[in-house]
């Protein structure tokens, strides 16, 4: 299927390609990821720090796409309608929406690297004979970079995550493995190698926000482990997609604890954390 704008998010081509987000959901919890591959289940946190994040990438995308992102979400991003004021007002997390985009507008250097790009960039490829799909916040191929766009509730808090060994929120986050990924796909579908950047404005008041590369020697080890993991770990993701084996669920995360069934009893002592 080719991929479009329309239909790159629809559950019906993550059936065929891919994607980092996918791969980071099988890796959680494969039972979760499947159930909501199979729209078995949907979770029923809150929309809102992901929309926060979508209001400040459609921006600068483009004024159409913020406008048309605001108007399919209205609902969520206004208050409810009082007698006083009967069309609502921008909630307080969209309101801090508009003070991110404000930082970084005003920041000569990420207007300098993120502006020129192209934005939204669907990219295709293969990682060991499977089919990946990826999309560039924006691309600069005739100066060999991208950019990716993080929105943050803080850039320098500590990630207690024991599986990280920098213990920050882009490794936290496996936005190294997104970037590695990226940068296969560029590759492949423009035979360009292009260098990853990382611009991230946080949600505090006043919202920080700085830039990073990955070419320290950490970083690159880091990237060339992901795609390691990533060749390793697919072809058994792929296999539950398909049914030929059965998803591992990790019993901790919310599809889990609500299909829990016991079985037996644990040992006080052997309880996990």
């Amino acid at each position: 299927m080719k991929l479009t704008a329309d239909n790159y998010y629809s559950h019906e081509t993550d059936w065929q390609y891919m994607s980092v987000s996918l791969f980071k959901d099988f890796e959680k919890c494969e039972a979760r990821a499947l159930a909501k591959l199979k729209e078995d289940w949907q979770p029923v946190s809150s929309p809102v720090p992901l929309l926060v994040g979508n209001y400040v990438h459609s921006y600068f995308e483009s004024a159409k796409s913020h406008q048309d992102f605001i108007e399919a979400n209205k609902k969520e991003l206004m208050t409810r309608p009082t007698k006083t004021n009967p069309n609502g007002h921008l909630r307080a997390e969209f309101k801090g929406a508009n003070s991110m985009i404000q930082t970084l507008q005003a920041d000569d250097m990420f207007n300098y690297f993120y502006a020129p790009g192209d934005k939204e960039v669907i990219v295709t490829g293969t990682i060991d004979g499977q089919l990946w799909k990826g999309k560039i916040d924006s691309l600069v191929l005739d100066k060999g970079y991208f950019c990716d766009l993080k929105t943050v509730d803080d850039i320098h808090k500590r990630h207690f995550n024991t599986d990280v060994a920098v213990p920050n929120f882009i490794y936290d986050r496996e936005y190294d493995l997104q970037m590695a990924i990226y940068q296969e796909l560029i590759k492949q579908t423009f035979g360009v190698e292009c260098n990853p950047y990382i611009f991230a404005v946080s949600k505090q008041t006043p919202p920080d926000h700085d830039a990073f590369k990955f070419e320290g020697m950490t970083d690159r080890y880091a990237m060339h482990d992901d795609m390691r993991k990533v060749k390793e770990l697919q072809p058994h993701f792929w296999k539950v997609m398909t049914g030929e084996e059965k998803p591992v669920a990790c019993g901790k995360c919310e599809y889990c604890r609500e299909t829990k069934m016991l079985t037996g009893f644990v040992n006080a002592s052997e309880i996990e954390v």
